[in-house]
């Protein structure tokens, strides 16, 4: 053997095709496939670094033909196409089709045991799927109609191949950018860069010809602002989106707030451990401390828990919404259900969105329809609340099935009772709501009883209340014309826009949680307490530390921009525009009419401000300064004169 180890390749490859030629009989057949399977293994040695090189080709080639089937796609559907563009767009499929079925077939045959290893259940599904299209080459269409030929016929369909391809190339851009996430990079950095780009693709999706109504196109300002506004579930819009945008526009509206409420990294991060399984442990470490896990057993579950509550919850609200429109609006079945998924949407991410023209203070919603805006403030609140909350909801309604079983299996009453089902977190948020919302509504009902909403019922106006006071935070939707409320009612609107919603929510502001540790300083401070505690808890120092810095930061950029906007729109009066800047910083919506009438270097600026208020003051700041190393030593301590 060791004189075969010295052979070069191809003298090891004749070696044994000679000895096989030309052995004796007595010589075992058994004794010569353990010669090649030896020499085999020493080859391997040698073309192993060949076989990765070969399939970080191989992958490179996926990701570019991942993107250029989802430009394909969109120009597609975007433009329109003459017969040269359509065989130049099958040419493009096929060949997107074939780099996949190589790209699975070579990790099959080169990478088998990792490729076991790291594939989940479902990627082999979708890896026999892509398989099942060879089908219709191998074998001719059936001649007998039934139920072969049809499953041929859809094997061999446009649609099956297309989605199929899509899912592929969604999944292969996931992973690869969760890979990325092992390159040392900043977690902060990378989720206020991936908002970035969704904005980008958003504003190039919005300039497509069949995504605005015949006749009338948009500047490429105004769709970024309305891209911005869509990815960070804001509300604000230039033009009007029922009479600008086609249902294709308003498709890839919808899709854009559905990616900016859920997030972009949730939505990656579960595709790619989902599907593939293949994250590494910097990863998941990375993606864990995005969306607030407990730990890394528990990553996938949290992920998990995101994507269902908002299916499920929008679901809901979806049935809820038709059920209180359902006949009275002129609309048929499917433009029902259209208006009912848009706005259940729309109102759980908090973004504030409306196929109707005036949103939802349009004449034909505004009588006999309250039904319609409670449950818009609901799906509101639920959005705005966080997951984390929702997760703990969940918990705690498992808990209370558990002992009811228990009781009917024994019936025996279990005595023994968990005493912190409610976590600290879900106490703070749920009294700050509840506070908010009686006040807000209460003030908004005193303030605006016979100013806005003078010659409605009284059950209207008590709806328009709460209604009006669940918006602020910060879905953005209209009623009434902001222009009419009294200035009491507008200083309210601003108090609630800059609090806002929950931290790991669809919600922006500085935040409940933040504002309510602010608060509880502020009175350990006055009773002179060195230590901040609440229901039986210490808040830890980060926790003031993080929550002072948020609240004084959004306090300073909001100056800064209110400065700037008086400088660029010296027409316009100082509350229009610390309105304006509040609802975007806060990624409300809310606008005193406003926005369609700045300059675009104001529109700018504003959608700036609507970028850095869902990203978040805090983590953008994180990617951006450079961050100073823990030492072990301390400064003596000192006290500096405050009164």
């Amino acid at each position: 053997m060791p004189k075969i180890q010295r052979l070069n390749s191809q003298q090891r490859i004749e070696f044994v095709v000679i000895l096989i030629k030309f052995a004796p009989s007595h010589i075992d057949t058994l004794f010569i496939m353990k010669i090649y399977h030896k020499i085999l293994l020493y080859q391997n040695k040698l073309l192993q670094p060949y076989v990765r090189v070969l399939l970080r080709l191989i992958a490179a080639f996926t990701y570019v033909a991942s993107l250029l089937l989802i430009v394909g796609v969109v120009y597609e559907h975007g433009f329109p196409l003459s017969s040269v563009d359509v065989e130049h767009l099958k040419i493009l499929y096929k060949a997107v089709w074939i780099i996949f079925l190589i790209d699975v077939t070579l990790h099959f045959l080169l990478e088998y045991r990792d490729t076991k290893k790291n594939y989940r259940k479902l990627a082999w599904v979708l890896s026999g799927l892509l398989y099942l299209t060879l089908i219709p080459v191998i074998f001719h269409q059936p001649e007998e109609s039934g139920a072969i030929l049809h499953f041929w016929e859809f094997l061999n369909s446009k649609f099956y191949h297309v989605t199929l391809l899509l899912l592929f190339s969604f999944l292969n851009l996931s992973n690869g950018l969760v890979r990325l996430l092992g390159r040392r990079t900043n977690p902060s950095l990378i989720l206020a860069v991936s908002f970035l780009v969704i904005i980008l693709i958003g504003t190039g999706l919005l300039l497509l010809p069949r995504c605005t109504v015949e006749g009338i196109s948009i500047s490429w300002v105004d769709a970024l602002f309305t891209s911005t506004s869509a990815v960070c579930v804001t509300g604000l819009v230039p033009v009007d989106v029922s009479a600008t945008f086609t249902p294709l526009g308003l498709t890839v509206i919808i899709l854009l707030i559905q990616v900016g409420g859920l997030g972009v990294m949730t939505l990656t991060s579960f595709f790619a451990m989902f599907f593939m399984g293949n994250t590494s442990l910097y990863n998941q470490l990375v993606v864990r401390d995005m969306v607030s896990s407990n730990s890394l057993g528990s990553l996938l579950s949290t992920l998990l828990y995101i994507l269902g509550f908002t299916l499920v919850i929008e679901g809901m609200g979806m049935l809820s919404i038709w059920l209180g429109i359902h006949g009275t609006l002129g609309m048929d079945l499917q433009e029902e259900l259209a208006f009912s998924a848009f706005h259940s949407i729309s109102a759980f991410c908090n973004a504030g969105f409306s196929t109707l023209p005036g949103n939802l203070g349009n004449p034909m919603v505004m009588t006999g329809h309250n039904s319609l805006y409670i449950s818009v403030s609901l799906l509101i609140i639920l959005g705005g609340i966080g997951f984390p909350i929702l997760v703990n909801f969940k918990d705690i309604v498992l808990y209370h099935l558990h002992r009811f079983w228990k009781f009917v299996r024994t019936l025996k009453l279990d005595k023994h009772r968990v005493q912190h089902l409610y976590n600290l977190n879900t106490k703070i948020v749920l009294i700050m709501t509840f506070l908010l919302l009686v006040l807000g509504t209460l003030a908004i009902a005193a303030f605006e009883w016979n100013g806005s909403f003078a010659g409605m019922s009284v059950a209207d106006k008590w709806t328009q209340a709460f209604f009006n006071a669940t918006c602020p935070r910060t879905a953005g939707f209209s009623s009434v014309d902001l222009t009419s409320l009294s200035i009491q009612s507008i200083l309210i609107y601003i108090l609630l826009m800059w609090i806002g919603g929950a931290a790991q929510s669809t919600a922006g502001g500085v935040k409940v949680n933040a504002f309510a540790v602010v608060v509880m300083n502020l009175m350990a401070v006055l009773r002179g307490t060195d230590r901040v505690e609440v229901f039986g808890r210490q808040l830890s120092h980060d926790s003031i530390r993080r929550s002072n810095a948020t609240v004084v930061m959004s306090l300073g950029v909001l100056f800064l921009f209110v400065f700037i906007l008086s400088i660029l729109e010296p027409k316009m009066s100082i509350m229009t525009l610390t309105f304006e800047c509040v609802s975007a910083l806060s990624t409300v919506g809310s606008s005193l009419n406003a926005t369609p009438l700045l300059r675009d270097e104001s529109k700018l600026l504003v959608a700036l401000l609507m970028f850095v208020g869902r990203v978040g003051l805090i983590t953008l700041m994180l990617g951006i300064v450079r961050q100073k190393k823990n030492t072990k030593y301390r400064y003596p301590n000192d006290n500096i004169i405050i009164n």
